[in-house]
């Protein structure tokens, strides 16, 4: 899961996730407008999700040292992400960090600060079968 760009891929790893921000407005829907002190303290920010990590890494229950004539194995899996390229994510602004690539802005956030995706199918493994 990685961007490319003009130096190379960008490639995000353990449980980071790459989001596009939404523009923010800097006026109201009447027209007035906001000073930047107003837009700070605004807790929620949305965009859409570009690029995941691979996950939180966990150990492998099948590795072993002793083995070492069977077919290799990592010593680490990962447990994936809900957040999927091209949903839609509200997050905490505060845990964003910004970064530029090929004069694009993009955020990258901690997956923890995700408090809600909009997804427009929804993954059956996401659906609650109960």
């Amino acid at each position: 899961m990685f961007v490319s760009g003009s130096k190379g891929s960008l490639i995000m790893v353990g449980d980071r996730v790459l989001i596009e921000p939404e523009e923010e407005s800097s006026e109201t829907s009447s027209g007035l407008l906001l000073p930047a002190s107003v837009k700070e303290k605004e807790r929620l920010r949305g965009g859409r999700v570009v690029a995941v990590g691979p996950g939180y890494a966990i150990p492998n229950p099948e590795y072993s040292d002793e083995d070492a004539w069977m077919h290799e194995k990592s010593e680490v899996r990962y447990l994936s992400l809900q957040a999927k390229m091209g949903d839609y994510a509200y997050f905490l602004r505060k845990d964003a960090i910004e970064l530029s690539l090929d004069g694009k802005t993009y955020l990258i956030i901690p997956h923890h600060a995700i408090l809600a995706l909009i997804r427009n199918q929804p993954d059956e493994r996401d659906l609650y079968k109960g």
